[in-house]
């Protein structure tokens, strides 16, 4: 009987040696893998793209069964079927957070991020399958009445390294201030946060170009994650650029990659911001071309040709009548034209945006008289680099809910400008390089509500200040 105990007792103990290996072997490739396979900021291959964005369909797997455990150890108290299902539960999440921690490596390598962010979340990922497979191996003990510290305290630590862990991840998501941005002020006093940003003052990159940056783009190129190795948090690290070279060529907006790629088509796979993210809009494409034209100085008050009102909030926009009974009409004439009518929102009172870019050389003065009829459901229009003249006024007068108009690179003299002042609801207009004066400009005038004038590249370009002044 003795000696049968002596065996059984020696097998444990043999078990446990072989347990405590795999788990030092494990425990040393999990380690290595970010020194074997640096973050070094480039892309690795398609094929990890693919398979490492399935990292976030499997990731609350493990998150979930991962909190389940203690609830389980807890009520096992009471209930001991709990706290046998309490094993199970662990051993699943250890099963599902090795592949899971695998396909978000992949992720990030293949994808070329890198940063602080993305070097935390990887590190503790790290930590918490060592500490996972840590606990499987010590609860026998702590079951059986023999080690009463060691699963518990190993079990709370791997449950903080889940909650530092998933932190990270939603930095490198959502941008490191999510949690922050909307804080109240008594609240920032009392606790301390980052928010890096060296565009203080009144410049034109401070107020316009900096934060369009930072909504759509720190997110991928931040302190936290830096795609490419390339940061656009700061001017110094955006002049910098980053493993492809420069992306802000200043005074050659069309050779700065930066804006090569934001200007892409959105099913490009070079386009920007990727991943579904919000592009910029025309009105932000604007700023950093002049911005780019005129220097990309950090300290620069105003840039030539681009005139933007105060910081006035702007009204509401007036929502536009119910078109859906004229979709027929629209597709019949979108497929006859190749001009396309677009709805701003899932919300068909938002509007329509009239896109000409397929068929810009060939739109001319008719073409935009055919969409008249549609003219009080329309909210942008962007005839930039269209074939369209001063005559076009007579037909964008009928605008009336207008908001935003692109006339840029066309043969626009400005003879007829004075018409747009029907329109009370356009607060942008873009007649960069076109043949506008600073007579026919004048005709603005008579329009307090638009804020936002670009005149670059034209002979009404102003040489000094260019902000509109508030009224």
């Amino acid at each position: 009987m003795i000696a049968a105990e002596r065996v059984k007792g020696a097998e444990r103990a043999r078990i446990e040696r072989s347990a405590w290996v795999r788990i030092g072997c494990a425990t040393f490739v999990l380690a290595a893998l970010p020194f074997v396979f640096r973050l070094d900021g480039r892309a690795h291959g398609n094929w990890l793209q693919f398979l490492g964005r399935f990292h976030p369909t499997l990731l609350h797997l493990p998150i979930g069964l991962v909190v389940l455990v203690p609830v389980l150890e807890i009520a096992g108290r009471k209930r001991p079927g709990l706290a046998e299902a309490a094993d199970f539960v662990l051993r699943a999440a250890l099963a599902l957070a090795l592949p899971t921690f695998a396909l978000g490596y992949m992720l990030a390598y293949g994808a070329g991020d890198t940063g602080s962010t993305v070097s935390r979340h990887v590190w503790g990922a790290v930590v918490l399958c060592i500490g996972l497979m840590v606990c499987i191996a010590v609860r026998p003990m702590w079951v059986a009445g023999q080690q009463a510290i060691a699963y518990p305290a190993v079990l709370s630590a791997s449950l903080l390294a889940l909650l530092w862990t998933g932190h990270q991840g939603g930095s490198i998501t959502h941008g490191g201030d999510y949690l922050t941005h909307y804080m109240p002020g008594p609240l920032r006093a009392f606790i301390p946060f980052s928010g890096a940003n060296d565009a203080g003052g009144n410049s034109f990159y401070a107020l316009h170009i900096h934060p369009v940056l930072d909504a759509k783009c720190v997110s991928c190129h931040g302190s936290g994650s830096a795609k490419a190795g390339l940061r656009v948090d700061s001017y110094d690290d955006l002049m910098r650029g980053g493993k492809d070279g420069a992306v802000i060529v200043a005074g050659k907006p069309e050779t700065s990659m930066l804006l090569a790629r934001v200007t892409l088509a959105p099913g490009d796979p070079h386009f920007m911001p990727a991943e579904g993210r919000t592009p910029l809009t025309s009105e932000e494409i604007s700023w950093v071309r002049a911005w780019i034209r005129s220097g990309a100085t950090a300290t620069a008050m105003s840039v030539p040709g681009v005139s933007i009102a105060g910081d006035r909030a702007e009204p509401p926009p007036q929502p536009v009548g119910d078109y859906s009974s004229l979709i027929p009409e629209i597709e019949q004439l979108q497929h006859g034209l190749g001009a396309k009518l677009v709805p701003l929102s899932s919300k068909a009172s938002d509007g329509l945006i009239l896109r000409t870019v397929d068929v810009s050389s060939s739109f001319g003065d008719a073409q935009l008289g055919q969409f008249q009829k549609f003219a009080p459901y329309i909210v942008e229009a962007e005839l930039g680099r269209t074939a369209v003249t001063d005559a076009c006024f007579d037909t964008l007068k009928t605008f009336t809910h207008l908001r935003a108009l692109h006339l840029e690179n066309t043969t626009i003299t400005g003879s007829n400008l004075g018409k747009l002042s029907a329109l009370r609801q356009l607060t942008y207009l873009n007649l960069s390089g076109t043949k506008v004066t600073a007579e026919s400009v004048k005709q603005l005038a008579k329009m307090p509500q638009l804020r936002h004038l670009y005149l670059f590249d034209t002979a009404a370009e102003p040489e000094g200040t260019t902000a509109r002044s508030t009224p």
